[in-house]
């Protein structure tokens, strides 16, 4: 039969007790298993308090850490504030102010760069290059960001704007590989 005990009502004898009769309470009057949970019990509590949340770091950060909405309200690229941030899409957004990260919330995939963290310029070559939120460009309301400036990122990408589209869009395929 197994008997339940409080906490209290274990550790109440410890209390009342002298210091030589403690050792020999704890000896004979705890059963084995119970004083194991309880360590491990306590020990498992410790250790839960004391490990630092990796919840945000398993995210990862989009664009850099910059506000996607600020591409379209301010017309340049905005580092976004830690504390204001959105989760979609397994990223992790950032947002210069709480009015960006509602109109974000309210219409992502209007605001999220078209190919991710990636350059959409390597992408359209069949390449995967990190892009560089500095180098960006609006075209028909989507946003895309490049790994170089001019000449090779946004400069290459618009002279040929509707064929670079497509043939980013047809390696699309290698993001989910990434």
């Amino acid at each position: 039969m197994t008997q339940t005990v409080s906490f209290a009502a274990a550790v109440a004898p410890f209390a009342a007790a002298p210091e030589g009769q403690i050792r020999e309470f704890a000896m004979h009057n705890v059963p084995r298993r119970s004083a194991i949970g309880l360590v491990l019990a306590i020990a498992a509590a410790l250790f839960a308090t004391s490990m630092p949340s990796f919840a945000t770091e398993a995210v990862p950060l989009a664009i850099k850490g910059y506000d996607p909405v600020a591409y379209f309200t301010i017309g340049s690229p905005t580092r976004g504030l830690p504390e204001i941030e959105y989760e979609w899409d397994e990223h992790r957004y950032l947002f210069a102010n709480a009015e960006h990260r509602e109109l974000f919330k309210a219409d992502p995939v209007r605001y999220a760069p078209e190919f991710g963290n990636f350059c959409a310029m390597a992408l359209a070559l069949g390449e995967l290059d990190e892009a560089n939120p500095e180098y960006w460009l609006i075209s028909d309301g989507k946003l895309y960001i490049f790994g170089k400036p001019a000449p090779m990122g946004p400069a290459l990408f618009q002279h040929d704007l509707a064929a670079n589209i497509a043939k980013a869009n047809q390696n699309r395929g290698l993001l989910q590989e990434h």
